[in-house]
């Protein structure tokens, strides 16, 4: 959204602040930077819960899908080395996807299901 919305808009310079105005009047440079923000908050949250190694082979494989659905979206032809990169990124994935996980789960969430079971005694 972001590369569409700035190439309509043209080049922007910092030194014409109305330029750079209507670059983020540009309905679809506010819509891609209100999605980089929500983009940006949940890769903290799921970096709150998770380890690096698990969270970001999973953001990889976002911007693969991300690729190709803007491309088909946009009409526009996949070339042979976008296709290289997306099969380097899903080896990629795969290669540290395959690895050991040391993510584990809190002590008190490990205790939730189990003092759930047992029901509360008062």
């Amino acid at each position: 959204m972001l590369s569409h919305g700035m190439k309509q808009q043209g080049g922007v310079s910092l030194h014409h602040l109305l330029g750079l105005i209507a670059a983020f009047l540009n309905p679809w440079v506010a819509a891609g930077v209100v999605l980089l923000i929500g983009f940006f908050a949940l890769y903290t949250a799921s970096l709150s819960w998770a380890d690096l190694s698990y969270v970001l082979p999973a953001t990889s494989l976002g911007y693969v899908m991300l690729a190709l659905v803007a491309k088909f979206a946009l009409h526009e032809q996949i070339t042979p080395m976008r296709w290289l990169g997306i099969a380097l990124i899903s080896g990629g994935v795969g290669f540290v996807a395959g690895g050991p996980s040391k993510t584990v789960p809190c002590e008190s969430e490990a205790l939730l299901p189990a003092a759930a079971s047992r029901g509360t005694k008062s």
